[in-house]
């Protein structure tokens, strides 16, 4: 896991799978936490270099 602050100081913790190709970014659902979507990052994986994160107040990322 890692993190990165948006511009108002709101910490995003966020994990990288993979280093295969192009950049993608999954975004879940308002409710979901990157968890839910661990098990599609890792398939992507093969392909991509997949970014997962906490959207603000869910898993660990700040409110």
């Amino acid at each position: 896991m890692f993190e990165v602050v948006s511009s108002d100081g709101t910490v995003i913790a966020c994990e990288r799978y993979g280093d295969a190709g192009p950049a993608l970014v999954l975004v879940g659902g308002t409710l979901m936490p990157r968890a839910r979507h661990a098990p599609l990052a890792a398939l992507l994986a093969r392909d991509f270099s997949v970014t997962n994160y906490d959207r603000r107040g869910r898993g660990d990322s700040g409110r």
